[in-house]
């Protein structure tokens, strides 16, 4: 197998356009002509510096959660907690479902992935140099599979932003220390969104498995013609005629007809929860602060209004733009977004391209409300002086946690290629250095 990828079809996952993509150098990216879409981006010596990355990032991580992350000093009192610390003090408080959370999205799925990416390079790397001997097992295509489902949900760089606003918080408070391992976890999260920046999904399948040729599907069809079915997980295009069993040529996993009303109904469906969700998170204590005896509830605008009050105004627009703006604008956004595609109206490019826009910028923006909930977490594992001062989560946290996973699970849910039309406007592929 050589270093370059073969010329194919592939259709983008965001517009349905069917591209013939032609073969890449390393260092190039291959862009939707209609929507700008990434299809596929190749680094660098790819299997070498993912794998070099994946095993800095474990060992940093390992070294996170080895030493004393941060300290908190008030009158002579100290509490030094470990990074560990934060999911355990959560369940502690019987916010089992919170510790969770923050166990799988920080600490557990970043590190199961890097160590599976690693593997797969690896074993990439070793096919790549001996095509005919090594051989790829189905065990290693589920792998593939379990990679791209957990991506969207490791928010290693959210806790970091949650880290550090939760320090601003509580400087004026008390006198904060920062351990070894805390610089640590900053090395930790900017190799982490280095390596996930360097994972190509088009490209893995590729070194993997080869592509099962089809006919009758040709460049510039798109999901409207009926003619084929795209494979979310592999990007093979099966034609309709070859896959009776609803299942891709390639990989095996189940295909996905384009169904406008199903994904909507799927889409309001997780919206609709993420509101219901999003009345109690706001009316409800976020956590409690108890000082020297007194008990004091603190809701999400309580605690925007506060940092306010005391001059803290940068953390008190994140925290007011992260857990209030943020949540409520992506909801009308999507709300939006639904209710014009349910109508199926032929777009213009020009309108159908804003749209887009707009659908990238709420799925990409969605997973950062889930700053507010890191910074509890920090603050309940740090603030732990008995009567004197202690922080304690609130019944909101839960609330809000829903509402962010909420929101994403219905930009996930949501197929985009239902904002397209044939009719809109497609210029000639992009390929970049």
């Amino acid at each position: 197998m050589n270093n370059k990828q073969q010329s194919q079809l592939i259709a983008c996952e965001e517009c349905g356009l069917v591209s013939d993509l032609p073969m890449i150098e390393e260092g190039q990216v291959a862009k939707c002509p209609r929507c700008a879409h990434t299809l596929s981006s190749l680094s660098l010596q790819p299997c070498q510096k993912l794998i070099a990355y994946s095993i800095a990032c474990l060992v940093m991580l390992v070294i996170s959660l080895s030493f004393p992350f941060m300290s908190f000093s008030v009158k002579g009192i100290t509490q030094e907690i470990y990074l560990f610390n934060t999911v355990a003090m959560l369940d502690a408080f019987e916010q089992s479902a919170l510790a969770l959370l923050l166990l799988l999205t920080v600490l557990a799925l970043p590190a199961a992935y890097l160590v599976a990416v690693s593997c797969l390079y690896f074993r990439i790397w070793q096919k790549r140099k001996k095509p005919n001997a090594i051989r790829v097992s189905s065990k290693l295509l589920r792998l593939c599979k379990w990679l791209f489902k957990v991506e969207p949900w490791l928010m290693t760089d959210v806790f970091l932003i949650g880290v550090l606003v939760s320090l601003i918080k509580i400087s004026s408070m008390a006198e904060i220390g920062l351990g070894s391992s805390f610089w640590a976890f900053c090395v930790y999260t900017v190799l982490v969104v280095k390596s996930l920046s360097l994972v190509d999904r088009f490209w893995i399948w590729n070194q993997l498995t080869p592509v099962v040729p089809i006919e009758g599907v040709v460049a510039g069809q798109d999901h409207l013609s009926g003619s084929h079915v795209d494979c979310h997980q592999c990007h093979q295009i099966n034609t309709v005629s070859d896959t009776p069993s609803g299942h891709c040529l390639r990989c095996g996993g189940a295909l996905h007809p384009f169904d406008l009303q199903q994904s909507l109904q799927k889409s309001w469906a997780y919206l609709l929860a993420a509101i219901v969700f999003y009345i109690p998170a706001n009316l409800y204590p976020i956590m409690y602060t108890v000082s020297l005896g007194n008990e004091l509830p603190s809701t999400i605008m309580g605690g925007v209004i506060l940092l306010w009050q005391l001059g803290s105004y940068p953390i008190a627009m994140v925290i007011f733009i992260a857990s209030v703006f943020i949540p409520m604008a992506k909801m009308l956004a999507l709300a939006w977004i639904y209710w014009h595609a349910r109508r199926g109206k032929s777009l213009p490019y020009a309108q159908a391209i804003k749209r887009q826009k707009l659908y990238r910028l709420t799925e990409f923006i969605g997973r950062w409300s889930m700053i507010d909930i890191f910074v509890v977490a920090i603050l309940v594992a740090l603030v732990q002086l008995h009567n004197l001062m202690a922080i304690t989560p609130g019944p909101a946290s839960l609330s809000f946690a829903a509402v962010v996973i909420f929101t994403m699970l219905s930009a996930i849910s949501f197929d985009s290629r239902s904002i397209w039309s044939n009719g809109s406007a497609v210029k000639e592929l992009e390929l970049n250095e």
